[in-house]
């Protein structure tokens, strides 16, 4: 099989240690197909689809197959995934439903560098399940429960900005796909149109969760969020959350800076043009990288350490991503941009419920 052009970013990182980072996260991969954010330790689904999506664009395409294999035999009969699964065996039962839908992020992402029809109608009856329970839990407003209970009762708690950006995005990754199988869905695209303009227009909707910088860019890489509003949340806060010259904290009032933060916070950059930033910050966090081309989760800049001690497999997927992001190398590297997704349907204001009262009811 004929590897595909690896990215490469001059002056920062060159294929071939691209490629040996999306080596670094096969090394993890366990028997099954899973792979864990470490050796040993748990596998989610959200990070396990990133980590697949590194290896098509490393060239480990068997290996990241593989991973999507493992999620088929995993997902359960109402289309959810548990939370964490160790070592075979489900260790927090709950699901997440922006976890669940990121299933529809890999099939689009897959199907782009591979046009694959086979394998991508292998997944689409699992994108479809997971969609399809993920918008039960949309309420008339357009929130999305984030955590469900094995009974199927959400969790308190409240909707989160930045799990709801992602099934943003998700959403709109099915709904390509929908349209590829000619199998129209219109609940999704109501569920995306209000849930995106939540996310665009309402954050008073959602938990306030603000020292996370992840609610900061999480808006933009999801696609909710763009043009000059976008780049004006990121000038706004860029000194809240950007550490010159080794990347962005994970929270505003902690000495951490963390590497898939970072990498994803260069994606959303680069949705929006702001491409000098992006490259700087890309070049900041490679003092996180390791010799096997890994890299530590985070470094405690007070202390002087690397915290936790770990070198996390979704970190490194997260590099590798923003690698061809920048480089424009795959033909999945837009992904992010989402230039040509569908947006789900057009509601906003009343139509949305967000002038009526705090509550809403979920529609499942």
């Amino acid at each position: 099989m004929r590897l595909p052009d690896i990215p490469s970013v001059p002056g920062i990182l060159t294929a071939d240690q691209v490629r040996q980072t999306g080596a670094s996260i096969v090394a993890m991969q366990e028997p099954s197909g899973a792979i864990p954010w470490f050796p040993g330790g748990h596998c989610d689904p959200w990070d396990h689809i990133e980590c697949a999506m590194a290896l098509m664009v490393t060239g480990f395409r068997e290996e990241a197959e593989k991973a999507y294999e493992f999620l088929l035999a995993w997902q359960r009969p109402d289309g959810s995934w548990p939370s964490k699964i160790t070592g075979g065996e489900v260790e927090d039962p709950t699901f997440e439903t922006n976890q669940c839908a990121y299933i529809a992020v890999g099939a689009w992402h897959h199907w782009l560098l591979t046009h694959d029809r086979d394998f991508l109608a292998k997944l689409w009856p699992s994108v479809r399940r997971a969609l399809d329970l993920v918008t039960s839990y949309a309420t008339d407003r357009g929130e999305i429960a984030w955590s469900v209970t094995p009974d199927g009762e959400p969790r308190d708690g409240g909707p989160l900005l930045t799990g709801s950006s992602s099934t943003y995005h998700s959403l709109r990754c099915g709904l390509a796909l929908a349209d590829h199988f000619d199998e129209p869905q219109p609940e999704w695209e109501i569920a995306a149109g209000r849930l995106g303009h939540l996310v665009a227009e309402h954050p008073e909707v959602f938990v306030e969760k603000d020292r996370f910088s992840m609610d900061w860019y999480y808006p933009v890489l999801g696609g909710a969020l763009r043009g000059e509003p976008a780049r004006e949340r990121f000038v706004d806060r860029w000194d809240r959350y950007v550490v010159e010259g080794l990347g962005i904290r994970c929270v505003d009032d902690e000495p951490w800076v963390t590497g898939a933060e970072s990498a994803e916070c260069v994606m959303a950059l680069d949705t929006v043009g702001m491409n000098d930033r992006a490259l700087k910050l890309f070049g900041d966090i490679q003092h996180l990288r390791c010799e096997d081309g890994s890299y530590w989760t985070g470094w405690q800049f007070a202390a002087q350490v690397n915290w936790p001690d770990e070198q996390s497999s979704w970190t490194a997927a997260a590099v590798v991503l923003a690698a061809d992001a920048l480089s424009r190398t795959s033909l999945a590297s837009g992904i992010f941009r989402a230039d040509e997704l569908p947006t789900g349907a057009r509601l906003g204001g009343a139509a949305c419920g967000c002038e009526e009262s705090d509550t809403a009811t979920v529609s499942r």
